[in-house]
């Protein structure tokens, strides 16, 4: 796999983005208390991998705990598209994509991108946690 431009939205098309990604990377999912509840699957990127095309006002955002990432969804549909933040212990910047939003992914992509697994709920979010069967 390579770099590839996708094209992403929510799910009333309000918000748009397109993102330059390598699933060869990998994807993550993680089982802080944000990402159990919303079953979250993303792919992490560079800011510059990333532009948003349409919906800039019609985003909201929210933030909890240390409140270095925001989470963004469309204020009308609910669906979280990307997050995005500043953690230099992680490499500084990044988007995170949510990969269920990606309009033109194909499947047998998505299953041969390796899935690095964080645990978030006990703060340990450089290790994978002991299940990982329901993430």
């Amino acid at each position: 796999m390579a770099i590839k431009t996708y094209t992403g939205s929510c799910h009333c098309g309000a918000v748009r983005y397109q993102a330059d990604i390598d699933f060869a990377a990998g994807t993550g999912k993680c089982n802080c208390s944000i990402c159990w509840k919303r079953r979250s699957w993303s792919a992490q990127l560079k800011p510059a991998a990333f532009r948003l095309l349409a919906g800039n006002d019609d985003l909201s955002t929210y933030q909890f705990g240390t409140k270095v990432g925001f989470h963004g969804f469309c204020k009308h549909c609910g669906v979280a598209t990307h997050g995005w933040g500043d953690i230099p212990e992680a490499g500084g910047e990044f988007v995170s994509i949510m990969v269920s939003t990606l309009d033109d992914l194909e499947p047998a992509v998505l299953a041969e991108s390796p899935v690095r697994y964080m645990d978030g709920r006990h703060n340990n979010w450089w290790n994978q946690p002991e299940e990982t069967r329901h993430l």
